[in-house]
């Protein structure tokens, strides 16, 4: 038992698995945060050039 401990403590095969996993999920959540607060911004571009014709045709 003392030598599988030992082997697993030493052992690094699946670090690399591990450190990859972790900096997907790091860049999937930039890029979910920074399309919610870029969409945001759009959709008030957006809302502001429309009040803005709407009120220019009147």
């Amino acid at each position: 038992m003392k030598n599988l401990m030992k082997r697993l403590w030493q052992e690094e095969e699946g670090q690399d698995l591990v450190e990859y996993g972790l900096l997907l999920v790091l860049i999937a959540l930039v890029a979910v945060v920074s399309i919610t607060t870029i969409g945001s911004g759009v959709k008030d571009i957006f809302s502001n050039a429309a009040s803005v014709t709407t009120s220019a045709s009147s």
